[in-house]
């Protein structure tokens, strides 16, 4: 708990490295895969046996780019022995690679928990019936920022938080991922899921959500704006506002959250999805209990890769035992799942109607 004058550096931004990781193999060839896996395992020199993508050319020019080995078909990459199973698959393949993995394996598996939530409780009885190990890639709550908000929070700087907002005002290049362009879920499924996942892990499971999302008439996306209300009783307020189609240029663009206590308050830029995928710096800032400013927390890295070095450590330390709780597990990321389908069930529903003049 708090003591004394606040030290922005005694917050914790790392996770402990694993003392003797596994190989990993890798599904998908994607960019998540080029831009994050290969760059944050080989930061944390994580080794990478190999990986397997339906497209092999593709497959095979990334195996070349980071000398690993370009599995031939799903069953191959499964056959690999005392390996990390790592799925960067879209989420409506993830069960069918699960179902061919070795029972009681080590698995990460890519945000979403499948499609819906039905894919999601699929996708844990799979885990159930064959023992296995089973996380999934909410990295967001590994971000070198998101740990030592975590630790600030734990340690009494904030007091008790009672405001949670997150604002998105920017432009996602959403063409970078050829298979959302026909999703039906889009928004909430592939983006906000990391914020909705990261509020759970802070203020814990809501009453219920009140939200809309929606497309925009300049593209066909199904879904790139949303508004949503978290119900945490008559206390806590949390509230989201993204845009991702505020294409006027960079000055006016946002991406932030703002987390208030009744005794101190952060404030987090995630720099990552402005101009993404280069991105800008993460900021984190804190106005500590006790304190008459804001302090600049100096961060010692970025969302990418630094948030997939701890995932995956996490997931390692858990595998060899040094890690007693794997994070993110896939019994904890079902209700992350739950949150999202109320939320589309919500944006489904309709509005209170506002009574007709008398």
């Amino acid at each position: 708990m708090t003591d004394g004058v606040f030290d922005p550096a005694s917050l914790s931004q790392a996770w402990a490295q694993p003392s003797k990781p596994r190989p990993i193999v890798i599904f998908g060839a994607g960019s998540i895969v080029s831009d994050a896996h290969f760059p944050a395992y080989a930061k944390a020199s994580f080794p990478v046996a190999g990986l397997f993508d339906p497209d092999h050319d593709k497959a095979q020019r990334l195996a070349a780019k980071w000398g690993v080995t370009a599995y031939r078909s799903v069953e191959e990459a499964a056959s690999i022995e005392d390996v990390i199973f790592d799925l960067a698959t879209p989420p409506a393949h993830h069960a069918g690679v699960l179902r061919a993995l070795p029972d009681n394996a080590v698995a990460l598996i890519q945000k979403p928990m499948g499609s819906d939530l039905t894919e999601a409780t699929d996708i844990l009885a799979i885990c159930r019936t064959k023992n296995l190990k089973a996380a999934v890639n909410f990295q967001l709550r590994f971000a070198p920022m998101m740990l030592a908000l975590k630790d600030a929070i734990a340690k009494g700087w904030l007091g008790e938080v009672v405001d949670f907002d997150a604002w998105l005002a920017l432009a996602t290049p959403w063409q970078l991922w050829a298979f959302l362009m026909k999703a039906p879920r889009v928004e909430i499924a592939m983006h906000s899921i990391h914020y909705l996942d990261l509020i759970r892990q802070l203020l814990g499971d809501p009453h219920g959500v009140h939200a809309k999302t929606l497309g925009h008439p300049n593209h066909n996306v199904a879904q790139t704006r949303t508004s949503a209300i978290l119900d945490y009783g008559d206390t806590v307020r949390c509230a989201l506002s993204i845009n991702h189609d505020h294409k006027f240029g960079r000055k006016h663009q946002a991406c932030e959250f703002r987390i208030c206590g009744t005794e101190g308050a952060a404030y987090l830029k995630l720099g990552l999805n402005l101009d993404y995928p280069r991105g800008e710096p993460d900021i984190l800032e804190i106005h500590p209990k006790g304190g008459s400013d804001w302090v600049t927390v100096p961060l010692v890295g970025e969302w990418f890769p630094d948030a997939f070095v701890g995932r995956m450590a996490n997931v390692q330390r858990y595998a060899s035992g040094e890690d007693t709780e794997l994070v993110s597990s896939v019994e904890d990321a079902w209700n992350t799942m739950a949150l999202v389908e109320a939320a589309y069930r919500s944006s489904a529903a309709p509005a209170t109607p506002i009574a007709a003049r008398p």
